[in-house]
């Protein structure tokens, strides 16, 4: 199937996205949709005729556990919701720890690389065909970008990425931003990526910004696409013609003209992007013809599924343990490069904390950064980022902050209003209100 020319739904863009020229189809962030309806933008899209794919970032299909039946029964459910032709998750572990460990279930709250690995490798092919056989769609998966590589990795990107495909028929959604980084942080040809993965198994590309800050790259999908990313797409255009290119935005959202006048600098790149003979066309997860079953594991013994995972997980819990939870960084890491991720898994925490709880940036003013970021340093994320508002305001309560007697007054009410079974009555509020306007003469 051929998406055309696409970009990234966000609520915050949505009027935009629905006035822009020549847009043949969204992507959405699958978690952020309800699973019994639709936004209203959403809606009159596709009434307009134009696709919407889900897009996962929660399930972890690199992680050593299985995937947890309920995230995919919910991502199964947006998909029949959404009529989508697929739907696409990322090559990544985002949580670590448990029963395996016999330590804490940690949340990393960000997408971070698997090693490339045989194990590593094992573990992912029997994740994606435990998803493939729960989603009612084609599933297509995408690289993600990397601070910091793992050591003593047995595989190049492009091979990693050949082999998951060659093992289970899954699509490819290959962020051409993505490469970029690899290339700047961990000196990863894009070229040679491109070479050695299979470029008729990609569903679609990914085009995004980001910026460079001290020798390293940051994917942050908040600032605009950058020449050498335009390149890395020439590239891939070079070597096949993709059923579909997005442009990805999440965050300081320009103004329409500048979203337009990105799209149109993808739209010369691909025109522009051959080279020598006429490219190949990309054909759709769809049109793959299924994967010949790899030979199973053993059951048991040390080369066994079990031993593999409990392997894979040690070394996710430790690395994730040192990111966000103040461990010794692991035999082979660079030192630094992990203190960089570090900082930046902290700083996104912030972020997205003040944007799902933006009352607790209000309500604490230009002191509430620096305290959430003394409270991630000793608190690890354990859940999702609602979870972490609500504690992180229940350990200032308990420490007596804010100062202020007002703004501590307010924080109790918010954080009573969300730990509750249910959101508190009118009549409470109007007491509230009430009280709030007496303390204050």
């Amino acid at each position: 199937m051929k998406l055309g020319i696409g970009i990234g739904w966000r609520p915050e863009i949505a009027d935009e996205v629905e006035a822009l020229p020549g847009i043949d189809w969204v992507e959405a962030v699958a978690e952020n949709l309800c699973a019994d309806h639709l936004p209203a933008s959403l809606t009159r899209l596709r009434e307009r005729g134009v696709t919407v794919v889900p897009h996962g970032v929660s399930l972890g299909l690199g992680g050593a556990e299985r995937p947890d039946p309920g995230r995919l029964t919910a991502l199964a459910e947006r998909a029949a919701l959404l009529g989508t032709p697929l739907v696409t998750e990322h090559i990544a572990f985002v949580r670590a720890g448990g029963a395996r460990t016999a330590s804490p279930v940690l949340e990393a709250g960000h997408l971070l690389p698997v090693p490339r690995t045989w194990a590593a490798l094992d573990v992912l092919c029997e994740n994606v065909r435990i998803a493939q056989d729960s989603l009612p769609v084609p599933l297509a998966l995408e690289n993600i970008a990397a601070l910091i590589c793992w050591p003593d990795e047995e595989l190049t990107e492009g091979q990693f990425l050949a082999e998951l495909v060659e093992r289970t028929g899954v699509g490819l959604l290959i962020d051409v931003a993505n490469l970029h980084t690899n290339h700047v942080n961990r000196g990863e040809d894009p070229a040679t990526a491109l070479d050695e993965l299979p470029v008729e198994a990609i569903a679609y590309v990914h085009v995004a910004g980001g910026v460079e800050k001290d020798g390293v790259w940051h994917d942050t999908h908040a600032h605009p696409v950058t020449a050498p990313v335009l390149d890395v797409l020439a590239e891939l255009r070079s070597r096949v013609s993709p059923p579909g290119v997005l442009l990805e935005r999440d965050d300081d959202f320009p103004p329409a003209a500048e979203l337009a006048g990105e799209l149109d600098a993808i739209r010369a790149t691909l025109d522009a992007g051959r080279a020598g003979a006429a490219p190949r066309s990309a054909e759709p997860p769809t049109a793959l013809a299924p994967a010949p079953a790899p030979a199973p594991l053993p059951a048991s013994g040390p080369a066994g599924p079990d031993a593999v995972r409990d392997r894979v997980a040690v070394a996710q819990a430790s690395l994730l343990s040192a990111l966000v939870a103040g461990a010794p960084v692991p035999e082979g890491f660079d030192h630094r490069r992990l203190g960089v991720q570090s900082r930046a898994l902290a700083a996104k925490r912030a972020d997205v904390v003040a944007k799902v709880a933006p009352e607790l940036p209000e309500i604490l003013g230009p002191d509430y950064r620096d305290a959430f970021l003394a409270y991630a340093r000793a608190r690890p994320m354990s859940a999702g980022y609602r979870r972490d508002a609500l504690d992180f305001a229940e350990q200032l309560l308990v420490a007596g902050r804010p100062a202020d007697n007002s703004a501590r007054r307010r924080l109790t009410y918010w954080w009573q209003d969300r730990a509750a079974p249910r959101p508190p009555r009118r009549t409470t509020r109007l007491a509230r209100a009430a009280r709030s306007v007496l303390a204050g003469r």
